[in-house]
């Protein structure tokens, strides 16, 4: 698989990334039921969860941005289909032509989220969904550069409503084992944090924060790896769940229907 992945991204590859790899692949988990037909991945990545939505759905289109990933999916899954670009629009997708749209992880990327959601509306059939995921910002423990926004529960529904004519406001939560880690990393993260007296995380330009922030997001995920290897390589999809009391949650899970 082409070489993209940084601590943003996480790899399952990789030890130190479980916690947090498991916790984005519960989001597949658990749109499961809900996807038929024809599916769209907006984002599809390094293919995450791909095998568990090809098999849900009728036929899969996934697009990313990264052309080097979907001309490897596609020599890998020869029978879906695959598309680099960057969104939005979304380009050369008709209306109405999906029964179901999925997007985890990347709303919060996006400069024009408003567009991003009516170009989702735009390509799902009538009473066709959208599932999408990202980051609940009252759980974050320091600001991420690689994210344009992060949401608060009611700011994201409010988006959604003024688009969709149902939304389901739900959150990806964790058991005690899973916030037990999340709690190590918090306090783990104000110890270096602690250093940046003049608050230049929020200060600073992203794009100057990115190589600090990978270097030391990464060093940290090592330390509590280090610190507690059973932990860190118990953590599993299970200990994950959908709480429809979204406001504590890790992530923001949202069905949204045409």
């Amino acid at each position: 698989m082409a070489n993209v992945s940084t601590t943003e991204i996480t790899s399952d590859s990789i030890a130190s990334d479980n916690p947090i790899h498991q916790r984005l692949l519960s989001a597949y988990v658990y749109a499961q039921p809900q996807i038929e037909g024809n599916l769209l991945e907006i984002g599809c990545g390094t293919g995450r969860g791909l095998a568990i939505l090809i098999n849900a759905a009728d036929h899969y289109t996934g697009i990313d941005k990264y052309k080097s990933l979907t001309d490897e999916l596609q020599l890998e899954y020869p029978q879906a289909d695959f598309k680099a670009m960057h969104i939005p629009p979304l380009k050369e997708i008709a209306d109405n032509s999906f029964d179901t749209v999925v997007s985890f992880q990347v709303i919060e990327h996006i400069k024009d989220d408003k567009t991003f959601l009516k170009e989702i509306h735009r390509v799902l059939k009538p009473g066709g969904k959208a599932i999408i995921s990202t980051p609940n910002k009252k759980m974050t423990l320091t600001r991420n550069p690689w994210h344009v926004r992060e949401y608060y529960v009611k700011e994201l529904e409010a988006l959604c409503k003024s688009i969709f004519s149902k939304v389901e406001a739900n959150g990806i939560a964790g058991n005690d084992k899973v916030m037990d880690y999340h709690e190590r990393n918090r306090q783990s993260v104000k110890k270096i944090t602690r250093f940046d007296i003049l608050n230049l995380q929020y200060r600073l330009p992203a794009p100057l924060l990115r190589i600090p922030y990978e270097f030391l997001n990464r060093l940290n995920r090592n330390k509590l790896d280090q610190a507690d290897n059973a932990l860190v390589k118990s953590i599993t999809v299970a200990d994950y769940f959908v709480n429809d009391n979204a406001e504590d949650c890790l992530d923001l899970f949202y069905t949204l229907e045409k």
